[in-house]
């Protein structure tokens, strides 16, 4: 290989085994194979990133990666599938879509609409996250204020957050009169956290804590509430309106409180009016890869080529 090429950074675990690889990267690489792009694949080291992209001239790829370099791109799923990120500073609350002027005039009403209906029959119709939902139906309060805790030790997500979830569930208790139903993230599921939600349904009787189908609760939700979680992109499935209290590439059609008042203030006054299917149009079909098609390969490099490299 010469100093023209690109080498993709992952996980070691999937190069022991390319079983365990995500579909995207079979694709890239069998799409690549058939283009005749020599490429490799290494093991990800993520503290010395920067250092190994400055030993040759390829383009690198890092998984789940926030590496900012003329050279190199970032890969993971933008929320929900078969759509990623492949962006030049990180992915989703990281990545530079965030800072993209979004212009509701330029997209195709027609094509936004299409779109719209076919993410809602594969997520919404059949109930479906990115991650695994009860069948079984609660009953749940018409026209509450959905709340959606995250995990805080995740990765990525405490640095992103204008305020943590438990000050956002207390300003929603303010600033909304009506039921409020909080769901915990299916992640973190453990007695102390439960706990606390107990002492604070036992002050606020009209707190729902659900374990519910996402789906069920956004559809009885008035507005919903998360720091900036993948249900935000759920929720505008559901056309209902956000409020985030943490930074996020999506917040263009969303209302972002960084503060627990502002939070008070925004369920105070009437939700502005929004776009859902053309923001949801631009934000995946123009801005991420598709990994449900069989180009994907092709999608990647036009990404190359948009940094200005030239692949050979």
């Amino acid at each position: 290989m010469g100093d023209k090429g690109l080498v993709v950074h992952l996980p070691e675990a999937w190069l022991a085994d390319r079983t365990q690889m995500l579909p995207f990267y079979h694709k890239l690489f069998e799409g690549l194979d058939r283009l005749g792009v020599d490429w490799a694949a290494e093991r990800i080291d993520r503290e010395a990133a920067l250092a190994r992209i400055e030993r040759d001239g390829k383009f690198h790829i890092f998984n789940h990666g926030r590496v900012v370099h003329p050279r190199a791109l970032n890969a993971g799923v933008a929320y929900i599938y078969p759509f990623w990120n492949l962006d030049p500073q990180g992915i989703r609350a990281f990545s530079s879509i965030g800072a993209a002027p979004f212009r509701a005039h330029t997209v195709d009403a027609d094509k936004a609409r299409a779109f719209l209906g076919k993410l809602r029959a594969r997520w919404v119709d059949e109930r479906a996250s990115r991650y695994e939902q009860p069948d079984s139906r609660e009953d749940l309060p018409e026209g509450a204020v959905a709340v959606f805790f995250q995990s805080e030790a995740h990765r990525g997500v405490g640095e992103t957050c204008h305020m943590d979830r438990w000050a956002m569930l207390d300003a929603v208790l303010k600033g909304w009169d009506g039921p409020v139903i909080v769901k915990p993230h299916p992640r973190e599921m453990d007695e102390a956290m439960f706990a606390r939600l107990l002492e604070v349904q036992a002050r606020e009787a009209r707190l729902v804590i659900s374990q519910g189908n996402i789906h069920d609760i956004l559809e009885v939700a008035a507005r919903v509430v998360t720091i900036n979680s993948a249900v935000g992109i759920e929720a505008y499935l559901h056309r209902k309106p956000v409020i985030l209290c943490g930074q996020a590439d999506f917040h263009h059609i969303a209302d972002v409180a960084r503060s627990p008042q502002e939070v008070v203030d925004l369920l105070e006054a009437p939700p502005r009016g929004r776009v859902y299917a053309k923001y949801l149009y631009w934000y995946f079909r123009k801005r991420c890869v598709d990994v449900g098609r069989a180009d994907v390969a092709t999608q990647v490099l036009r990404k190359i080529a948009l940094t200005g490299y030239a692949m050979e």
